[in-house]
Parts: structure tokens; C-alpha cells; sequence
């Protein structure tokens, strides 16, 4: 396990039962750099939403365990938000809760020509994600999808 997956996992660990305590739902944990500095970042939903004073509770209280902790040897910046409206899509959650709602899908490598699809989340398993493109169904191998999020329509 590398050592991003192991923070992840830990952090994931101690943010379950805070998250529970403040009516909230853990959508994503990720730990990654950026342009030389390592974000721990947790991702958080409510059914309406999350509030400004969600992800403040969430956060004090994370930050707390995680100085209790001390896992991270790293200097990191802690982030708590809401996955926003283009949510990217990560998880089998993710895409259960996404079946029917229209997704922004870019592959590695271009497909004919095209690496960015659009479509409505028709299906998914562990080998493929189906979308309905223009009515028709389209398949992608998973490890061949770059980033897959919904689609914002303003």
C-alpha cells in the first residue's frame, strides 16, 4: 500500500465517526500533491447539501484527531468541502448514485478521434462504465476513463 493510500485509509478511519456525529456522509478522501505541497482533503454530503458550518464542524474536529494521530509525515494543508455540482465520479457509490444524471467522461486515449464524451450514466461494473450517448449505448473500459464527472448545466 502506498504511503497516499495508507493516509487516505487511516484519515478515512478516524473522519467515520465525525462524520456520523455531524449528520454528514464521507464522499471522498484524497491525499495528493500540488505544485509541491500535499493536500489532505475530505470530500462530505448531505442530503440539500453541505453548509459552510458543516464543513467547519467536520474540520475542527478532523484536524483534532489527526493531531492526535500524528500519522502524516508530511506538512499538508487539511481541506473539508462539498464534492460540488461536477462531482467526479471515483467510486461503485459514486456511479450507483449517478445512474440516469448526465456525466462528462475524457479518456486517456483517444477513441476515433475523440477523448471527451457526454451522456447519461446508463450502467457500470467492475470492467466497464456504459453510457447512452444521442440514444445509443456506449461502453468504456474503467482503467481506460481518465476522469469521469457529472455534468454542470448552467
Amino acid at each position: 500500500m502506498s504511503k497516499r493510500e495508507t493516509y487516505e485509509e487511516k484519515t478515512l478511519k478516524l473522519l467515520e465517526p465525525i462524520a456520523q456525529s455531524n449528520g454528514v456522509e464521507i464522499y471522498d478522501v484524497e491525499y495528493v500533491e500540488e505544485a509541491g505541497e500535499w493536500y489532505l482533503r475530505a470530500y462530505i454530503d448531505k442530503e440539500g447539501g453541505v453548509t459552510i458550518d458543516d464543513c467547519e464542524a467536520v474540520s475542527r474536529a478532523l484536524s483534532d484527531a489527526l493531531d492526535r494521530d500524528e500519522f502524516i509525515d508530511d506538512a499538508y494543508y487539511l481541506e473539508v468541502s462539498s464534492p460540488g455540482l461536477g462531482r467526479q465520479l471515483k467510486k461503485d457509490k459514486h456511479f450507483e448514485k449517478s445512474i440516469g444524471e448526465e456525466v462528462e467522461l475524457k479518456t486517456y486515449k483517444p477513441i476515433d478521434k475523440v477523448k471527451e464524451f457526454e451522456g447519461v450514466l446508463k450502467s457500470f461494473d467492475a470492467e466497464t462504465v456504459t453510457l447512452d450517448i444521442n440514444g445509443k449505448d456506449v461502453s468504456f473500459n474503467r482503467k481506460d476513463i481518465a476522469k469521469i464527472n457529472l455534468k454542470l448545466d448552467f
